[in-house]
């Protein structure tokens, strides 16, 4: 998962772009990148780390234009080379840059197509890469003279055709204007903005509405599935439904867990959905009569605290906080490798022992995937003085992966993959354990002013809305993310870092 976007403005967008990442900073903490158009000049800044991190005022300085694009990364594949931190450039036709978020099913096949019809060089394994130069290669054989949308839109409507899986696109024409694109079943989000600024407007594209916000942009729409947005570096907007939407379907892990929830995503409110995720959840825990023995419900910070609200209210018992997050560590659920993960939890949350003991307390979560915070949070009430420690997730059992961007697990590190809800609460050691109902979770997300027909819920059901997930290919990705996987990789990475700097020290 990552966050993208880009803005066209009449003043220098280098700042807004900056704190644009930071409220985008929950979907990616692996790289940040930024790269600014000066009259027809590329200004770059990217590399692995947090946004405050990777810019000082020096590299702000010299991201210079009134046009630009910006990137927050974490890595699907579990690779942290900095070779693969966006936005990716290429050179001809006109120089574009682009940024992506999502993940290509059939990647494997582009890239092949790409090197042996089309002779792009590709340097990286980034599926990213293979986005960019596709949309190039496809520039360069519509060019006749003049960039216009009509070849804008041309290129896009081959890329739509060749490309599957989940992906929301911003790229950077150098000299010319900005582009965004969304895969035809609209899975990962993109939402457009506007702001009026003297005689004319400013434009602002992003995966979550919070970065328009904050720039004081207007929220105009979503980018609809299948269509290519052009808007030039004068301020004219141009838009076209390149492909017939193959569906509505966006991911619903982004209202479960990734989004913030003062986003609004496909005309859907974040925080409204899990205020009825918590809801539907409080009827499932009355209805199987768990909820005699609740004495306090405590959210695990932060995604669940909406949700827990909720449950509290609906069970008429107390809704208190009982762990203290320190927010200097990053998400869990996208750190990679296992023991980087375990050593992480105790270092990021604390218990309030005066909330927790001699008390049935009902730790509310917004999803179970590895069960390595679970558990460990459930000790932690335990040694805080809990009589009874009961746990609850937001959402169904997650037993499939996500191939659309997301970096589930292998499907044997998935805790959920082959266990009961019996065997799962003795796991992570729970005095009972209730999942969210897929068919409530959809409930509590669907609402009357979304245009969403309906969503991908692949890591719940194991259905993929692209329709060409093949078991080859999942044993492809199986391969591809467990944590062995990624720990071979990561020490290949620190060899080649390492070989890197003998041969300068040589020199």
């Amino acid at each position: 998962m990552c966050g993208v976007l880009g803005i066209i403005s009449s003043r220098p967008v280098n700042q807004e772009i900056y704190d644009a990442l930071t409220v985008l900073q929950h979907r990616g903490q692996d790289s940040a990148g930024i790269m600014t158009d000066n009259q027809g000049v590329l200004c770059l800044r990217k590399s692995n780390g947090l946004v405050n991190d990777v810019f000082s005022n020096e590299h702000m300085t010299r991201l210079i234009g009134n046009m630009g694009i910006g990137h927050v990364r974490y890595p699907t594949a579990g690779t942290l080379s900095s070779s693969e931190a966006q936005p990716f450039y290429v050179n001809s036709p006109f120089g574009i840059c682009l940024a992506h978020n999502g993940n290509l099913v059939n990647n494997d096949e582009l890239r092949k197509h790409l090197k042996e019809v089309d002779r792009r060089h590709l340097n990286t394994e980034s599926d990213t890469e293979a986005l960019l130069n596709l949309f190039a290669h496809e520039l360069q054989e519509n060019f006749e003279g003049n960039l216009t949308p009509e070849i804008i839109f041309e290129a896009a409507t081959q890329l739509f055709k060749k490309c599957s899986g989940g992906y929301a696109v911003v790229a950077m024409i150098l000299n010319e204007g900005l582009v965004a694109m969304r895969d035809p079943n609209g899975i990962r989000p993109l939402v457009l903005g506007k702001r009026e600024v003297g005689q004319g407007t400013e434009y602002m594209i992003a995966s979550e509405s919070v970065a328009l916000d904050i720039a004081d942009f207007e929220i105009m729409r979503d980018v609809k599935p299948g269509e290519a947005i052009y808007i030039t570096k004068e301020g004219e907007f141009f838009s076209k439904q390149c492909i017939k939407p193959k569906s509505y379907t966006p991911c619903i892990f982004e209202f479960v867990y990734f989004a913030r929830p003062d986003s609004i995503i496909d005309g859907i409110s974040v925080y409204k959905s899990r205020l009825r995720m918590g809801e539907y959840l409080a009827q499932r825990i009355i209805k199987d009569g768990l909820h005699h023995d609740v004495d306090v419900v405590i959210p695990i910070p932060d995604t669940s605290r909406s949700t827990a609200l909720q449950v509290a209210h609906h069970l008429g018992v107390k809704y208190r906080e009982g762990f203290i997050k320190n927010r200097y560590i990053g998400r869990t659920f996208i750190m990679p490798g296992q023991e980087i993960r375990k050593k992480s939890v105790k270092q990021k949350l604390n218990p309030i022992e005066i909330e927790i003991r001699d008390k049935n307390v009902l730790l509310v979560d917004d999803s179970i995937v590895r069960g390595t915070t679970s558990k460990k949070i459930i000790q932690m009430a335990r040694n805080a003085g809990a009589n009874k420690v009961f746990f609850a997730s937001a959402a169904p059992p997650v037993k499939y992966p996500n191939v659309y961007g997301i970096d589930m697990p292998s499907t044997s590190e998935l805790l959920a993959s082959n266990r009961t809800e019996e065997e799962l609460a003795r796991y992570i050691g729970a005095d009972w354990l209730v999942y969210q109902q897929l068919d409530d979770l959809i409930s509590a997300v669907q609402f009357d002013g979304s245009d969403a027909d309906a969503f991908d819920a692949s890591c719940f059901s194991g259905e993929y809305v692209t329709g060409d997930v093949t078991s080859n290919y999942l044993d492809f990705i199986e391969g591809k993310r467990n944590d062995a996987a990624k720990a071979k990789k990561e020490i290949e990475r620190k060899q080649i870092e390492i070989q890197d700097q003998s041969s300068m020290t040589l020199s």
